[in-house]
Protein backbone atom coordinates (compact mmCIF):
# COMPACT_ATOMS: atom_id res chain seq x y z
CA UNK A 1 0.00 0.00 0.00
CA UNK A 2 2.79 2.42 0.86
CA UNK A 3 4.62 2.03 -2.47
CA UNK A 4 1.31 2.44 -4.32
CA UNK A 5 0.49 5.64 -2.45
CA UNK A 6 3.97 7.08 -2.99
CA UNK A 7 3.89 6.12 -6.66
CA UNK A 8 0.70 8.12 -7.11
CA UNK A 9 1.90 11.27 -5.37
CA UNK A 10 3.22 12.34 -8.77
CA UNK A 11 0.80 11.03 -11.43
CA UNK A 12 2.89 10.00 -14.41
CA UNK A 13 2.38 11.08 -17.97
CA UNK A 14 0.58 8.47 -20.04
CA UNK A 15 2.67 6.88 -22.80
CA UNK A 16 0.61 6.76 -25.96
CA UNK A 17 2.07 5.34 -29.17
CA UNK A 18 0.57 4.37 -32.48
CA UNK A 19 -2.52 6.51 -31.99
CA UNK A 20 -4.69 7.99 -34.69
CA UNK A 21 -4.54 11.83 -34.83
CA UNK A 22 -7.51 13.44 -33.14
CA UNK A 23 -8.56 15.43 -36.21
CA UNK A 24 -8.61 12.27 -38.31
CA UNK A 25 -10.65 10.47 -35.66
CA UNK A 26 -13.21 13.28 -35.52
CA UNK A 27 -13.51 13.31 -39.31
CA UNK A 28 -14.19 9.57 -39.30
CA UNK A 29 -17.25 9.84 -37.04
CA UNK A 30 -20.60 9.10 -38.65
CA UNK A 31 -23.54 11.47 -38.37
CA UNK A 32 -25.22 8.95 -36.04
CA UNK A 33 -22.26 9.10 -33.68
CA UNK A 34 -22.29 12.90 -33.78
CA UNK A 35 -26.06 12.99 -33.24
CA UNK A 36 -25.98 10.58 -30.30
CA UNK A 37 -23.17 12.55 -28.70
CA UNK A 38 -25.08 15.80 -29.20
CA UNK A 39 -28.27 14.29 -27.74
CA UNK A 40 -26.42 13.37 -24.54
CA UNK A 41 -24.79 16.80 -24.37
CA UNK A 42 -28.12 18.54 -24.95
CA UNK A 43 -29.81 16.49 -22.23
CA UNK A 44 -27.11 17.48 -19.74
CA UNK A 45 -27.38 21.12 -20.83
CA UNK A 46 -31.12 21.08 -20.17
CA UNK A 47 -30.48 19.54 -16.74
CA UNK A 48 -28.30 22.54 -15.87
CA UNK A 49 -30.87 25.07 -17.14
CA UNK A 50 -33.55 23.40 -15.04
CA UNK A 51 -31.38 23.32 -11.92
CA UNK A 52 -29.96 26.86 -12.07
CA UNK A 53 -33.39 28.34 -12.70
CA UNK A 54 -33.70 28.40 -8.89
CA UNK A 55 -30.21 29.81 -8.21
CA UNK A 56 -30.82 32.68 -10.61
CA UNK A 57 -34.27 33.36 -9.15
CA UNK A 58 -33.42 33.46 -5.43
CA UNK A 59 -34.24 37.17 -5.06
CA UNK A 60 -37.48 36.86 -7.06
CA UNK A 61 -38.49 33.76 -5.10
CA UNK A 62 -37.86 35.61 -1.85
CA UNK A 63 -40.31 38.27 -2.98
CA UNK A 64 -42.82 35.70 -4.25
CA UNK A 65 -42.91 33.56 -1.10
CA UNK A 66 -41.78 36.14 1.52
CA UNK A 67 -38.84 34.00 2.66
CA UNK A 68 -35.20 34.72 3.45
CA UNK A 69 -32.19 33.44 1.47
CA UNK A 70 -31.61 30.44 3.76
CA UNK A 71 -35.22 29.27 3.32
CA UNK A 72 -35.13 29.60 -0.47
CA UNK A 73 -31.88 27.60 -0.69
CA UNK A 74 -33.76 24.74 1.00
CA UNK A 75 -35.23 24.08 -2.45
CA UNK A 76 -31.71 23.62 -3.85
CA UNK A 77 -30.80 21.28 -0.99
CA UNK A 78 -33.90 19.12 -1.48
CA UNK A 79 -33.29 18.84 -5.21
CA UNK A 80 -29.74 17.63 -4.61
CA UNK A 81 -30.82 15.25 -1.86
CA UNK A 82 -33.30 13.39 -4.06
CA UNK A 83 -31.08 13.17 -7.14
CA UNK A 84 -29.36 10.02 -5.87
CA UNK A 85 -32.72 8.20 -5.90
CA UNK A 86 -33.22 9.16 -9.53
CA UNK A 87 -29.68 8.05 -10.39
CA UNK A 88 -30.33 4.57 -9.00
CA UNK A 89 -33.75 4.25 -10.62
CA UNK A 90 -32.90 5.45 -14.13
CA UNK A 91 -29.35 4.04 -14.09
CA UNK A 92 -30.58 0.51 -13.36
CA UNK A 93 -33.29 0.80 -16.02
CA UNK A 94 -30.72 2.02 -18.57
CA UNK A 95 -28.16 -0.69 -17.85
CA UNK A 96 -30.94 -3.29 -18.01
CA UNK A 97 -33.03 -2.10 -20.99
CA UNK A 98 -30.90 0.32 -23.01
CA UNK A 99 -29.95 3.99 -23.27
CA UNK A 100 -32.61 5.47 -25.53
CA UNK A 101 -36.08 5.24 -23.96
CA UNK A 102 -34.99 5.57 -20.31
CA UNK A 103 -33.35 8.91 -21.22
CA UNK A 104 -36.40 10.02 -23.22
CA UNK A 105 -38.71 9.21 -20.31
CA UNK A 106 -36.32 10.88 -17.87
CA UNK A 107 -36.32 14.12 -19.87
CA UNK A 108 -40.10 14.15 -20.24
CA UNK A 109 -40.50 13.70 -16.48
CA UNK A 110 -38.10 16.56 -15.78
CA UNK A 111 -39.89 18.81 -18.27
CA UNK A 112 -43.28 18.12 -16.66
CA UNK A 113 -42.00 18.76 -13.13
CA UNK A 114 -40.23 21.96 -14.19
CA UNK A 115 -43.44 23.15 -15.81
CA UNK A 116 -45.43 22.26 -12.70
CA UNK A 117 -42.96 24.18 -10.53
CA UNK A 118 -43.70 27.34 -12.47
CA UNK A 119 -47.38 27.28 -11.49
CA UNK A 120 -47.05 26.78 -7.72
CA UNK A 121 -48.64 29.37 -5.44
CA UNK A 122 -47.20 28.47 -2.02
CA UNK A 123 -43.72 27.76 -0.72
CA UNK A 124 -44.54 24.19 0.50
CA UNK A 125 -45.83 23.41 -3.01
CA UNK A 126 -42.59 24.74 -4.47
CA UNK A 127 -40.46 22.60 -2.12
CA UNK A 128 -42.52 19.50 -2.94
CA UNK A 129 -42.12 20.02 -6.70
CA UNK A 130 -38.37 20.64 -6.41
CA UNK A 131 -37.97 17.45 -4.34
CA UNK A 132 -39.73 15.37 -7.00
CA UNK A 133 -37.77 17.27 -9.60
CA UNK A 134 -34.55 16.05 -7.97
CA UNK A 135 -35.54 12.44 -8.68
CA UNK A 136 -35.95 13.25 -12.36
CA UNK A 137 -32.72 15.22 -12.56
CA UNK A 138 -30.76 12.45 -10.85
CA UNK A 139 -30.95 10.10 -13.80
CA UNK A 140 -29.88 12.42 -16.59
CA UNK A 141 -26.12 12.70 -16.05
CA UNK A 142 -25.35 8.97 -16.05
CA UNK A 143 -27.59 8.28 -19.05
CA UNK A 144 -26.31 11.30 -20.97
CA UNK A 145 -22.65 10.45 -20.33
CA UNK A 146 -23.01 6.80 -21.35
CA UNK A 147 -25.04 7.73 -24.44
CA UNK A 148 -22.41 10.25 -25.55
CA UNK A 149 -19.14 8.48 -24.79
CA UNK A 150 -19.65 4.77 -25.39
CA UNK A 151 -20.25 5.27 -29.13
CA UNK A 152 -17.04 7.25 -29.71
CA UNK A 153 -13.50 5.98 -30.47
CA UNK A 154 -11.13 5.92 -27.51
CA UNK A 155 -8.94 8.71 -28.96
CA UNK A 156 -11.87 11.16 -29.00
CA UNK A 157 -13.21 10.49 -25.52
CA UNK A 158 -10.99 12.91 -23.62
CA UNK A 159 -12.02 16.07 -25.46
CA UNK A 160 -15.55 14.70 -25.83
CA UNK A 161 -15.73 14.31 -22.05
CA UNK A 162 -14.64 17.91 -21.54
CA UNK A 163 -17.20 19.29 -23.97
CA UNK A 164 -19.93 17.02 -22.60
CA UNK A 165 -19.44 18.15 -19.03
CA UNK A 166 -19.52 21.78 -20.14
CA UNK A 167 -23.11 21.25 -21.16
CA UNK A 168 -23.57 22.05 -17.46
CA UNK A 169 -21.82 25.42 -17.77
CA UNK A 170 -23.47 26.10 -21.12
CA UNK A 171 -26.86 25.40 -19.54
CA UNK A 172 -26.06 27.82 -16.71
CA UNK A 173 -25.05 30.36 -19.37
CA UNK A 174 -28.35 29.94 -21.27
CA UNK A 175 -30.34 30.23 -18.04
CA UNK A 176 -28.43 33.41 -17.13
CA UNK A 177 -29.12 34.96 -20.55
CA UNK A 178 -32.83 34.11 -20.26
CA UNK A 179 -32.87 35.58 -16.77
CA UNK A 180 -31.08 38.69 -18.02
CA UNK A 181 -33.33 39.51 -20.97
CA UNK A 182 -36.61 37.55 -20.83
CA UNK A 183 -37.52 37.60 -17.13
CA UNK A 184 -37.42 41.41 -16.62
CA UNK A 185 -39.31 42.09 -19.86
CA UNK A 186 -42.55 40.21 -19.15
CA UNK A 187 -45.21 40.22 -16.46
CA UNK A 188 -44.72 36.56 -15.50
CA UNK A 189 -41.25 37.17 -14.03
CA UNK A 190 -39.32 34.15 -12.78
CA UNK A 191 -42.00 31.75 -14.05
CA UNK A 192 -41.02 32.50 -17.65
CA UNK A 193 -37.53 31.12 -16.97
CA UNK A 194 -39.09 27.86 -15.76
CA UNK A 195 -41.29 27.68 -18.87
CA UNK A 196 -38.31 28.08 -21.19
CA UNK A 197 -36.39 25.42 -19.27
CA UNK A 198 -39.31 23.00 -19.51
CA UNK A 199 -39.69 23.57 -23.25
CA UNK A 200 -36.00 22.87 -23.89
CA UNK A 201 -36.21 19.62 -21.91
CA UNK A 202 -39.16 18.49 -24.05
CA UNK A 203 -37.06 19.33 -27.13
CA UNK A 204 -34.13 17.27 -25.80
CA UNK A 205 -36.49 14.31 -25.28
CA UNK A 206 -37.71 14.62 -28.88
CA UNK A 207 -34.13 14.74 -30.23
CA UNK A 208 -33.18 11.55 -28.38
CA UNK A 209 -36.43 9.81 -29.42
CA UNK A 210 -35.75 10.16 -33.16
CA UNK A 211 -32.22 8.73 -32.87
CA UNK A 212 -31.42 5.00 -32.73
CA UNK A 213 -30.43 2.99 -29.69
CA UNK A 214 -26.78 2.98 -28.61
CA UNK A 215 -24.65 0.71 -30.80
CA UNK A 216 -23.35 -0.95 -27.64
CA UNK A 217 -26.82 -2.26 -26.80
CA UNK A 218 -27.68 -3.06 -30.41
CA UNK A 219 -24.65 -5.36 -30.63
CA UNK A 220 -25.61 -7.00 -27.34
CA UNK A 221 -29.12 -7.70 -28.67
CA UNK A 222 -27.71 -9.15 -31.91
CA UNK A 223 -25.34 -11.39 -29.98
CA UNK A 224 -28.24 -12.52 -27.82
CA UNK A 225 -30.30 -13.33 -30.91
CA UNK A 226 -27.42 -15.26 -32.49
CA UNK A 227 -27.11 -17.30 -29.29
CA UNK A 228 -30.69 -18.52 -29.54
CA UNK A 229 -32.96 -15.59 -28.85
CA UNK A 230 -33.78 -13.53 -25.73
CA UNK A 231 -33.64 -15.18 -22.37
CA UNK A 232 -36.61 -15.11 -20.03
CA UNK A 233 -34.50 -14.76 -16.92
CA UNK A 234 -32.56 -11.63 -17.88
CA UNK A 235 -33.77 -9.77 -14.80
CA UNK A 236 -32.42 -12.53 -12.57
CA UNK A 237 -29.14 -12.43 -14.48
CA UNK A 238 -29.02 -8.65 -14.07
CA UNK A 239 -29.57 -8.86 -10.30
CA UNK A 240 -26.99 -11.62 -9.96
CA UNK A 241 -24.40 -9.69 -11.96
CA UNK A 242 -25.11 -6.57 -9.92
CA UNK A 243 -24.33 -8.54 -6.76
CA UNK A 244 -21.11 -9.84 -8.31
CA UNK A 245 -20.10 -6.31 -9.28
CA UNK A 246 -20.72 -4.94 -5.78
CA UNK A 247 -18.74 -7.77 -4.19
CA UNK A 248 -15.82 -7.14 -6.53
CA UNK A 249 -15.84 -3.36 -6.60
CA UNK A 250 -17.20 -2.18 -3.23
CA UNK A 251 -13.99 -0.28 -2.45
CA UNK A 252 -14.19 1.44 -5.81
CA UNK A 253 -17.80 2.40 -5.09
CA UNK A 254 -16.83 4.07 -1.82
CA UNK A 255 -13.92 5.87 -3.47
CA UNK A 256 -16.10 7.16 -6.33
CA UNK A 257 -18.63 8.61 -3.87
CA UNK A 258 -15.86 10.38 -1.91
CA UNK A 259 -14.41 11.77 -5.15
CA UNK A 260 -17.77 13.06 -6.32
CA UNK A 261 -18.54 14.53 -2.89
CA UNK A 262 -15.46 16.71 -3.22
CA UNK A 263 -16.26 17.66 -6.80
CA UNK A 264 -19.87 18.56 -6.03
CA UNK A 265 -18.85 20.75 -3.10
CA UNK A 266 -16.37 22.41 -5.47
CA UNK A 267 -19.03 23.07 -8.09
CA UNK A 268 -22.06 23.99 -5.98
CA UNK A 269 -19.97 25.91 -3.47
CA UNK A 270 -18.67 28.19 -6.23
CA UNK A 271 -21.90 28.55 -8.24
CA UNK A 272 -25.19 28.08 -6.42
CA UNK A 273 -25.05 31.24 -4.31
CA UNK A 274 -22.74 33.24 -6.57
CA UNK A 275 -25.38 35.68 -7.92
CA UNK A 276 -26.56 36.34 -4.35
CA UNK A 277 -22.95 36.80 -3.23
CA UNK A 278 -22.49 39.58 -5.80
CA UNK A 279 -25.76 41.38 -5.10
CA UNK A 280 -25.70 41.21 -1.28
CA UNK A 281 -22.00 40.80 -0.51
CA UNK A 282 -20.62 43.17 -3.16
CA UNK A 283 -23.74 45.33 -3.67
CA UNK A 284 -23.78 44.86 -7.46
CA UNK A 285 -27.06 45.14 -9.36
CA UNK A 286 -28.89 41.99 -10.45
CA UNK A 287 -28.10 42.81 -14.07
CA UNK A 288 -24.37 43.22 -13.36
CA UNK A 289 -24.31 40.03 -11.28
CA UNK A 290 -25.90 38.11 -14.13
CA UNK A 291 -23.30 39.46 -16.58
CA UNK A 292 -20.52 38.34 -14.21
CA UNK A 293 -22.17 34.91 -14.05
CA UNK A 294 -22.16 34.72 -17.85
CA UNK A 295 -18.46 35.64 -17.95
CA UNK A 296 -17.73 32.98 -15.35
CA UNK A 297 -19.49 30.36 -17.42
CA UNK A 298 -17.48 31.34 -20.49
CA UNK A 299 -14.42 30.47 -18.42
CA UNK A 300 -16.05 27.21 -17.38
CA UNK A 301 -16.75 26.15 -20.96
CA UNK A 302 -13.23 26.95 -22.17
CA UNK A 303 -11.65 25.25 -19.13
CA UNK A 304 -13.68 22.08 -19.53
CA UNK A 305 -12.89 21.64 -23.21
CA UNK A 306 -9.19 22.37 -22.68
CA UNK A 307 -8.92 19.96 -19.74
CA UNK A 308 -10.70 17.19 -21.62
CA UNK A 309 -8.24 17.52 -24.50
CA UNK A 310 -5.25 17.74 -22.13
CA UNK A 311 -6.30 14.64 -20.19
CA UNK A 312 -5.97 12.54 -23.33
CA UNK A 313 -2.21 13.21 -23.30
CA UNK A 314 -1.11 13.57 -19.66
CA UNK A 315 -3.74 11.42 -17.95
CA UNK A 316 -6.97 12.09 -16.09
CA UNK A 317 -5.70 12.56 -12.54
CA UNK A 318 -2.81 14.87 -13.40
CA UNK A 319 -5.17 17.08 -15.40
CA UNK A 320 -7.60 17.28 -12.48
CA UNK A 321 -4.84 18.15 -10.01
CA UNK A 322 -3.44 20.93 -12.22
CA UNK A 323 -6.85 22.58 -12.56
CA UNK A 324 -7.68 22.31 -8.85
CA UNK A 325 -4.35 23.95 -7.97
CA UNK A 326 -5.31 26.65 -10.49
CA UNK A 327 -8.49 27.24 -8.43
CA UNK A 328 -6.46 27.78 -5.27
CA UNK A 329 -4.26 30.34 -7.00
CA UNK A 330 -7.24 32.48 -8.08
CA UNK A 331 -9.36 32.41 -4.90
CA UNK A 332 -8.04 35.87 -3.82
CA UNK A 333 -9.08 37.45 -7.14
CA UNK A 334 -12.47 35.78 -6.76
CA UNK A 335 -13.31 37.16 -3.31
CA UNK A 336 -11.20 40.28 -2.54
CA UNK A 337 -12.17 42.88 -5.20
CA UNK A 338 -15.28 45.02 -4.92
CA UNK A 339 -15.56 46.26 -8.52
CA UNK A 340 -17.21 44.47 -11.42
CA UNK A 341 -14.09 44.08 -13.63
CA UNK A 342 -11.83 42.21 -11.17
CA UNK A 343 -14.77 40.20 -9.83
CA UNK A 344 -15.73 39.08 -13.34
CA UNK A 345 -12.10 38.14 -14.04
CA UNK A 346 -12.01 36.15 -10.82
CA UNK A 347 -15.21 34.35 -11.82
CA UNK A 348 -13.73 33.51 -15.23
CA UNK A 349 -10.51 32.04 -13.84
CA UNK A 350 -12.15 30.22 -10.92
CA UNK A 351 -14.70 28.57 -13.20
CA UNK A 352 -11.95 27.75 -15.72
CA UNK A 353 -10.38 25.66 -12.96
CA UNK A 354 -13.58 24.26 -11.46
CA UNK A 355 -15.13 23.12 -14.72
CA UNK A 356 -11.72 22.25 -16.14
CA UNK A 357 -11.34 19.65 -13.40
CA UNK A 358 -14.98 18.63 -13.93
CA UNK A 359 -14.41 18.23 -17.65
CA UNK A 360 -12.35 15.12 -16.97
CA UNK A 361 -14.95 13.52 -14.71
CA UNK A 362 -17.31 11.93 -17.30
CA UNK A 363 -14.51 9.94 -18.96
CA UNK A 364 -12.65 9.32 -15.68
CA UNK A 365 -15.76 7.75 -14.12
CA UNK A 366 -16.66 5.88 -17.32
CA UNK A 367 -13.18 4.33 -17.54
CA UNK A 368 -13.10 3.66 -13.80
CA UNK A 369 -16.54 2.06 -13.74
CA UNK A 370 -17.31 -1.65 -13.95
CA UNK A 371 -17.93 -1.71 -17.75
CA UNK A 372 -21.38 -3.31 -17.64
CA UNK A 373 -22.68 -0.63 -15.26
CA UNK A 374 -21.55 2.54 -17.01
CA UNK A 375 -24.91 4.27 -16.52
CA UNK A 376 -25.63 3.15 -12.96
CA UNK A 377 -22.14 3.43 -11.42
CA UNK A 378 -21.15 6.95 -12.53
CA UNK A 379 -24.69 8.29 -12.09
CA UNK A 380 -25.15 6.93 -8.57
CA UNK A 381 -21.64 7.95 -7.47
CA UNK A 382 -22.20 11.42 -8.86
CA UNK A 383 -25.60 11.87 -7.25
CA UNK A 384 -24.59 10.42 -3.88
CA UNK A 385 -21.81 13.00 -3.90
CA UNK A 386 -24.48 15.55 -4.76
CA UNK A 387 -26.57 14.38 -1.83
CA UNK A 388 -23.71 14.71 0.64
CA UNK A 389 -22.85 18.18 -0.69
CA UNK A 390 -26.49 19.25 -1.00
CA UNK A 391 -26.31 21.69 1.89
CA UNK A 392 -23.46 23.72 0.38
CA UNK A 393 -25.71 26.68 -0.51
CA UNK A 394 -27.32 26.61 2.94
CA UNK A 395 -23.90 26.36 4.59
CA UNK A 396 -22.81 29.48 2.75
CA UNK A 397 -26.10 31.28 3.45
CA UNK A 398 -25.86 30.47 7.17
CA UNK A 399 -22.20 31.47 7.24
CA UNK A 400 -23.05 34.78 5.60
CA UNK A 401 -25.74 35.49 8.17
CA UNK A 402 -23.34 34.92 11.04
CA UNK A 403 -20.16 36.33 9.52
CA UNK A 404 -20.67 40.00 8.62
CA UNK A 405 -18.51 42.68 7.07
CA UNK A 406 -18.76 46.32 5.96
CA UNK A 407 -18.60 47.58 2.36
CA UNK A 408 -19.02 51.04 0.81
CA UNK A 409 -22.23 51.43 -1.19
CA UNK A 410 -22.89 53.71 -4.19
CA UNK A 411 -23.68 56.62 -1.86
CA UNK A 412 -20.26 56.38 -0.22
CA UNK A 413 -21.75 55.04 3.01
CA UNK A 414 -20.49 52.05 4.98
CA UNK A 415 -23.05 49.22 4.93
CA UNK A 416 -23.07 45.93 6.84
CA UNK A 417 -23.49 42.91 4.54
CA UNK A 418 -23.11 39.09 4.77
CA UNK A 419 -19.46 38.15 4.28
CA UNK A 420 -20.12 35.59 1.57
CA UNK A 421 -16.65 36.21 0.13
CA UNK A 422 -14.82 34.90 3.19
CA UNK A 423 -17.27 31.99 3.61
CA UNK A 424 -16.89 30.88 -0.01
CA UNK A 425 -13.11 31.36 0.06
CA UNK A 426 -12.71 29.13 3.12
CA UNK A 427 -15.10 26.47 1.79
CA UNK A 428 -13.57 26.28 -1.69
CA UNK A 429 -10.02 26.30 -0.31
CA UNK A 430 -10.72 23.34 1.99
CA UNK A 431 -12.61 21.43 -0.70
CA UNK A 432 -9.85 22.01 -3.26
CA UNK A 433 -7.28 20.51 -0.87
CA UNK A 434 -9.53 17.47 -0.34
CA UNK A 435 -10.05 16.98 -4.10
CA UNK A 436 -6.30 17.05 -4.76
CA UNK A 437 -5.70 14.43 -2.06
CA UNK A 438 -8.53 12.09 -3.09
CA UNK A 439 -7.49 12.34 -6.75
CA UNK A 440 -3.86 11.51 -6.00
CA UNK A 441 -4.67 8.30 -4.12
CA UNK A 442 -7.29 7.13 -6.62
CA UNK A 443 -7.17 4.81 -9.63
CA UNK A 444 -7.03 5.61 -13.32
CA UNK A 445 -7.88 3.36 -16.25
CA UNK A 446 -6.88 5.70 -19.05
CA UNK A 447 -7.84 4.40 -22.48
CA UNK A 448 -10.15 1.63 -21.29
CA UNK A 449 -12.13 -0.09 -24.08
CA UNK A 450 -15.23 -0.36 -21.91
CA UNK A 451 -17.46 -0.70 -24.97
CA UNK A 452 -16.04 -4.18 -25.64
CA UNK A 453 -17.37 -5.69 -22.43
CA UNK A 454 -20.59 -7.53 -21.75
CA UNK A 455 -23.77 -5.74 -20.71
CA UNK A 456 -25.31 -5.98 -17.27
CA UNK A 457 -27.99 -8.42 -18.46
CA UNK A 458 -25.42 -10.92 -19.79
CA UNK A 459 -23.77 -13.60 -17.69
CA UNK A 460 -20.28 -12.41 -16.83
CA UNK A 461 -21.16 -8.71 -17.00
CA UNK A 462 -20.63 -8.23 -13.28
CA UNK A 463 -17.18 -9.83 -13.58
CA UNK A 464 -16.15 -7.37 -16.33
CA UNK A 465 -15.90 -10.05 -19.01
CA UNK A 466 -15.23 -9.07 -22.60
CA UNK A 467 -18.02 -9.78 -25.07
CA UNK A 468 -16.87 -12.25 -27.72
CA UNK A 469 -13.37 -10.85 -28.05
CA UNK A 470 -10.78 -13.61 -27.45
CA UNK A 471 -7.88 -11.28 -28.28
CA UNK A 472 -8.36 -9.41 -25.01
CA UNK A 473 -8.60 -12.49 -22.80
CA UNK A 474 -5.86 -13.49 -20.39
CA UNK A 475 -4.49 -17.00 -20.02
CA UNK A 476 -7.12 -17.80 -17.42
CA UNK A 477 -9.93 -16.60 -19.66
CA UNK A 478 -10.65 -13.36 -17.84
CA UNK A 479 -10.73 -10.00 -19.62
CA UNK A 480 -7.75 -7.71 -19.27
CA UNK A 481 -9.57 -4.45 -18.71
CA UNK A 482 -6.49 -2.25 -18.66
CA UNK A 483 -4.46 -3.71 -21.51
CA UNK A 484 -5.95 -1.77 -24.37
CA UNK A 485 -2.73 -1.04 -26.25
CA UNK A 486 -4.23 -1.29 -29.70
CA UNK A 487 -5.28 2.34 -29.88
CA UNK A 488 -3.93 4.07 -26.81
CA UNK A 489 -0.58 2.48 -26.16
CA UNK A 490 0.42 1.94 -22.54
CA UNK A 491 -2.21 2.74 -19.94
CA UNK A 492 -2.19 3.06 -16.20
CA UNK A 493 -1.65 -0.29 -14.53
CA UNK A 494 -3.17 0.84 -11.23
CA UNK A 495 -6.49 -0.97 -11.48
CA UNK A 496 -9.55 0.27 -9.56
CA UNK A 497 -9.49 -2.92 -7.48
CA UNK A 498 -6.35 -1.60 -5.75
CA UNK A 499 -8.19 1.29 -4.13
Amino acid sequence: MAPYFIRNLIPRREKRVGTTPLVKVLRSLTWIQWAQYFSGWFAWTCDAIDFFAVSLSVSNLQTQFHKDTKSITTAITLTLLFRSLGAVLFGVISDRYGRKWPLVGNLVLVACLQLGGSFVQTFPQFLALRSLFGIGMGGIWGLAASTSLENLPVEARGIASGFLQQGYAFGYLIAAVINLYLVPSNSHGWRSLFWMASGLSFLAAFVRAILPESEFFVKAKLAEKAAGGPRKNKTKIFLRETKVMLQSHWKLCIYAVLLMTGFNFLSHGSQDLYPKYLTEGKLLSSHTATVATIIGNCGAISGGIFAGWLSQYIGRRLTIIIHVLWIGAFIPLWILPSKFGPLAAGAFFIQFGVQGAWGVIPIQLAEMSPPAFRATFPGVAYQLGNMISSASAQIEATGGENLRTFVTNNKGEREEVPDYAKVQGILIGCVAAFVVLITIIGPENHGSHFEKHKTAFEEGGGADEVAQDPSTMSEKGNPERSSSTGSTGEVDNDLPEKV
